[in-house]
């Protein structure tokens, strides 16, 4: 004898009895859904115990940047928590004096002292919550394999040092001023270097990731994008002790002295 399959009982069961299973299921995808939204909702809502404090002083952060700074689904909108506070602060001041660009960014600091900013940077840099689960880019492999020579390798007909070499064996950054990689999803990646390529970014001269980002064709912006993406947190977030030695430029971010 033949056992009946699901889909003999499905055919015979009552369609009053399949109707409500399927409300059931409805119901089920849609709780799920809203309670998924509404805990990353939460995430950007501007949130303090106590006036007084630099937790409160940082809500303005809050929307884009996340709570804690751990970034929003907004690929644009990048993590901040855990990186140096040098390079933080760096960015604060660049978006102060209109050396980097972004409108909101540019009005939210245009007026705060070096001292608030720094303030700031600091908080950011000692918060470290849990990376959130990022949505996969589809690539081919031939890209993925691109990306990871030029992270962990570099491309030495092209002059061009491996990202590692400066942001970090484990890709959380260097301390003071090299920020972390780890974290950032594809969008924000291609943007900053495309942003390099054609001038509209700059660091603090010896500008060395312009001399960089201008060495790197299209393809390789996107293919180093694809293979960040796909890499996990590591156990240890915290940015690597400063290396001038290893670093193969000069670089403004990062003080010789």
């Amino acid at each position: 004898m033949i056992a009946p399959s699901f889909e003999d009982f499905e055919e015979h069961r009552p369609a009053a009895t399949r109707s409500a299973a399927n409300v059931l299921l409805l119901l089920i995808l849609v709780t799920f859904t809203f309670a998924t939204a509404s805990a990353q909702q939460q995430d950007t809502i501007p949130t303090f115990d106590q006036l007084d404090s630099i937790e409160a002083r940082v809500q303005g952060c809050v929307t884009c940047h996340g709570q804690r700074g751990q970034g929003t689904d907004n690929g644009y909108f990048p993590r901040i928590a855990g990186k140096p506070a040098g390079y933080l602060y760096n960015q604060l001041v660049a978006f102060r004096n209109g050396t980097r660009h972004y409108s909101p960014m540019n009005y939210l600091v245009a007026y705060l002292p070096e001292n608030y900013l720094r303030e700031i940077a600091e908080y950011f840099a000692k918060e470290q919550p849990p990376f959130a689960a990022q949505a996969i880019t589809p690539a081919e492999p031939s890209v993925i394999a691109r990306g990871q020579q030029l992270v962990r390798n570099g491309d030495a007909d092209k002059v061009i040092p491996a990202c590692i070499t400066c942001h970090g064996e484990r890709l959380t950054g260097m301390e003071p001023g090299i920020p972390g990689l780890v974290g950032l999803r594809p969008t924000y990646i291609i943007a900053q270097l495309t942003r390099w390529q054609v001038g509209d970014r700059h660091a603090i001269e010896p500008d060395c990731m312009k001399r960089i980002a201008n060495r790197l064709s299209n393809e390789d912006v996107v293919a180093v994008a694809a293979w960040l993406s796909r890499q996990e947190a590591p156990q240890d977030l915290s940015p690597e002790s400063s290396n001038l030695i290893r670093m193969p430029f000069a670089c403004g971010s990062q003080p010789r002295t």
